[in-house]
């Protein structure tokens, strides 16, 4: 899953999404023609007399919409074309707008289908086609930093939240629920601790809330170890393939590596620092934990915004075919990335949203009681480094 490059990767977009437009005679005129076109059958009045209506519905600003236009084109409007129920074929445009609308909205196929004029089966079939557009033309947005250059502006940008140096990400996890009966013979499986069916999103998240890994897939009764586990990443850094940069020197004494930071729920190892457990902290451990907390809240926030802006994986989801789910998640974080990278600089789309950390509604916090020796050794580094300050 690909590598955004700061301000040269943006650059890149836009100019992509500009090249787009003028293949497509689609001017900013002409988008803002058929947005006008478009609001009156949504809202039943001009856009100029909505001027948020755009953000709010699609969820990302024009020019991002430009742009993933830009990525879905070829794929979208290779094969069968399809129509309203006034027979009107769909543009490239509409039928981007109308997945944008089911992924943001989580509204029911049949509520969605009357708003923009169209049968629920449109509906279904447009927004599958979006999500394999994306995955095939999208995934670039979802990697690991490629080069040191990136890797060494994460860690300062983790650094100036609360000083832990040489931090390579934050990892997390949520629940998505899932609406299953009983009837369903498959439906024990995805019943979690909390008595939902449920599947896991787990996400290692750079300071920007953007995410560089992600694993999903896995029923909602695993606990984060376990999908940690179960994820190549854990592999990759258990073989030194992943977090094996350069380490530096804190002291004459202190050497650290790279690493990234979890919550109580992931294990202590050589490279996945957690907080100090139990009632028993000294005042050195607990003003660690505050750092690493406060720190590590860079992806709670991400997976609160996920969940916040596309509502399709927010809650209760429809009945879901479970092999299709995961790649409704997967597309969800793309789009999330694709806004952070698109707009950055005038952020606006969610910045209405509350600055929570409840990502994951309704579900306690777990406690993995397992530690590494090198994991632990790691920790007291840090430990030591702060309280010397």
């Amino acid at each position: 899953m690909g590598p955004v490059r700061g301000n040269k990767k943006k650059r890149k977009m836009e100019k992509k999404a500009e090249e787009n437009s003028l293949v497509s005679g689609s001017s900013e005129e002409g988008s803002a023609d058929w947005w006008d076109v478009l609001s009156k059958t949504i809202a039943g009045s001009p856009s100029s007399q909505l001027p948020d209506t755009f953000k709010s519905t699609f969820k990302v600003s024009r020019k991002t919409f430009d742009y993933i236009c830009s990525l879905v084109k070829d794929h979208m409007m290779a094969k069968t074309h399809s129509s309203f129920t006034n027979g009107k074929p769909m543009s490239l445009y509409d039928q981007v707008a109308l997945a944008l609308t089911r992924l943001g909205s989580g509204n029911s196929l049949i509520t969605i289908g009357d708003s923009f004029g169209a049968h629920h089966s449109t509906v279904s079939h447009v927004t599958w086609r979006f999500v394999e557009a994306i995955e095939e033309k999208g995934l670039q947005h979802i990697q690991w930093p490629s080069t040191q250059e990136e890797l060494t502006h994460i860690k300062r940008k983790f650094e100036a939240i609360r000083g832990l140096p040489n931090c390579c990400g934050a990892i997390d996890s949520c629940h998505i629920t899932m609406l299953l009966t009983s009837s369903d013979q498959e439906a024990d499986t995805w019943l979690d601790r909390m008595d939902n069916y449920s599947m896991i999103l787990q996400a290692i998240v750079d300071p920007d809330l953007r995410f560089r890994n992600i694993v999903t897939g896995w029923p909602g009764k695993m606990n984060d170890s376990l999908v940690l586990q179960s994820s190549n990443f854990f592999t990759q850094c258990q073989n030194g393939e992943r977090l094996n940069g350069d380490k530096i020197q804190l002291s004459s004494e202190i050497e650290l590596s790279e690493y990234v930071v979890g919550d109580s729920g992931f294990p202590l190892l050589p490279w996945l620092v957690t907080p100090y457990q139990g009632k028993r902290v000294s005042k050195t451990e607990a003003e660690f934990n505050k750092r690493l907390i406060a720190t590590h809240a860079v992806a709670q926030r991400a997976l609160a915004r996920l969940k916040g802006v596309w509502k399709m994986i927010q809650g209760d989801m429809w009945r879901p075919d479970k092999h299709k789910l995961p790649r409704f998640i997967l597309v969800c974080c793309i789009l999330h990335n694709i806004v952070v990278e698109m707009e950055d600089d005038d952020n606006d789309v969610c910045d209405d949203l509350p600055l929570s950390l409840q990502h994951d509604l309704g579900y306690e916090q777990e406690v993995c009681g397992s530690v590494d020796k090198a994991g632990s050794i790691l920790r007291d580094k840090l430990s030591r480094y702060f309280s010397g300050k």
